[in-house]
């Protein structure tokens, strides 16, 4: 008699590199969320204003954002294992140095040099090329879930950092980054792979290639990001080859923001996600703390708030990720940023010396909210800009930190100035409906049909068409 014995699928992949992905971002977003913790600790210590210290917190989440596109055409032409691997180096040195500067310059040149450069290696587009290559199927809720690791970074590091740089000092939470951020060299190293070929896989959910005859070729097609689905040109333009890896990363990068930069689409994406950093990393994310002491708050009570809203937006962020799959992404990003305007708007009103009701309603909406925005930008990037996608977003996301950098600035100088926030939340409050409406005017499609099956009305950008 003979026994079948049903073997157990064996799990793909796909899902390692999700993990360790996973792992590394969470790493980055809490060693750049960092100087949020420490700017009362750096005030106290070395009487610099809240401006000055700003500046080096605006350089870090600028260079967060622009090292974003080129890290992205360099984990083409080098790797994602090699390109994150010295990203975290770099977080390393950088936290690692401040403990011995004496001047805020090198404040600036630790944290907004050397941190920003290594953690903008690992920002959301790391995200972007990761789902692009490994995932076909589930590729909306994975994009979720490791946007949703930036939240979990937070939720991780900002209380334990609060509570040491309030105990043992702020030098000593400089040295737990640094050592974070060796840890998981190793892991990204050995467990990481660039691409399923690598392993003699397909991405998870793609269809197996087709036997090729001898002295056949098969037929070159523009591939929509690994999707599975061929992205048609637009009416009248010619198939084009990505121009993306022809020449050097940084010439990519910027061959591709300027075909992008011929849409209107992009302005729109690019637009909408400054105001979506000014609103969360450069005004929440590095004054949210500073402010509620400024009302009376312990600093770890208000850095546990903070956590909490990472909390919720892992929740919101997996939940947009889905979402994202179903919705146009042009109307839950709509949605997202009128809502967020709408609480920053009452937030003003609702510190105090301890936490109320009022303001833990705030924190859920608010974390609710905090990067939904991401998987629709990403699935918009990825449609109407096929193949070049992670890149397009690359850029994008670097208008988000450009965003970030000047809110963090002008929140600290408005301090400093009127001796309150107030003005900096009702800024962003109604910035936040002008990129609602930048949104709903965000084309559909190009090149290629909606989820719906609509077609478009806008040329596809087709990289490398002219010289």
């Amino acid at each position: 008699m003979t026994l079948n014995v049903k073997r157990r699928p064996r799990l793909h992949r796909a899902w390692v590199v999700a993990a360790v992905a996973f792992v590394a971002i969470v790493g980055a977003a809490g060693f750049r969320a960092t100087p949020g913790v420490l700017i009362t600790p750096l005030e106290e210590d070395f009487g610099w204003t809240r401006g000055t210290i700003s500046l080096a917190v605006s350089v870090n989440l600028m260079l967060y954002g622009l090292t974003a596109p080129f890290a992205a055409a360099l984990m083409d032409r080098l790797g994602m294992r090699r390109v994150v691997a010295c990203a975290l180096l770099l977080v390393a040195l950088g936290s690692g140095l401040t403990v011995f500067m004496t001047a805020s310059w090198q404040l600036v040149a630790c944290w907004g040099v050397l941190v920003g450069l290594g953690t903008g290696s690992m920002a959301l587009v790391f995200v972007a090329t990761v789902t692009d290559r490994w995932f076909v199927r589930h590729r909306g809720i994975v994009t979720g879930v490791l946007t949703a690791g930036g939240a979990a970074g937070q939720l991780i590091f900002l209380p334990v950092l609060a509570w040491i740089a309030e105990g043992p000092g702020w030098r000593v939470a400089a040295l737990v980054v640094a050592g974070a951020a060796l840890a998981v060299v190793p892991l990204v190293w050995f467990l990481l792979r660039d691409r399923p070929e690598e392993v003699g896989l397909t991405a998870l959910g793609a269809e197996p290639p087709a036997p090729v005859a001898d002295g056949d070729l098969p037929a070159p097609a523009l591939s929509s990001g690994g999707s599975g689905r061929t992205a048609a040109p637009a009416r009248g333009e010619t198939p084009v080859a990505p121009a993306a890896r022809r020449g050097g990363a940084a010439v990519r990068a910027i061959t591709v923001l300027r075909s992008a930069a011929r849409t209107r689409s992009f302005w729109y994406l690019a637009g909408g996600f400054a105001i979506c950093g000014a609103s969360t990393n450069g005004l929440v994310g590095t004054h949210f703390i500073p402010a509620a002491h400024d009302h009376g708050m312990a600093e770890t009570t208000a850095a546990g708030l903070l956590a909490l809203i990472g909390v919720f937006d892992i929740a919101g962020t997996v939940f947009s990720g889905w979402l994202s799959d179903k919705v146009d992404p042009r109307l839950l990003l709509g949605a997202y940023y009128a809502l967020r305007g709408a609480s920053l708007l009452v937030l003003p009103v609702l510190f105090a010396s301890t936490p109320e009701p009022s303001m833990l309603v705030f924190i859920i909406f608010y974390g609710l909210d905090w990067v939904a925005t991401v998987p629709p930008t990403v699935a918009l990037c990825r449609t109407i800009y096929g193949p070049d996608g992670a890149v397009v977003f690359g850029w994008v996301f670097a208008s988000h930190q450009i965003g970030a950098a000047i809110a963090a600035v002008a929140a600290g100088v408005t301090r400093d100035h009127l001796g309150h926030y107030d003005a900096a939340w009702y800024g962003a409050g109604l910035l936040c409906a002008i990129a609602a409406i930048m949104s709903l005017r965000i084309a559909r499609n190009a090149g290629g049909a909606t989820p719906g099956g609509a077609t478009t009305q806008e040329p596809v950008a087709v990289t490398g068409s002219r010289a």
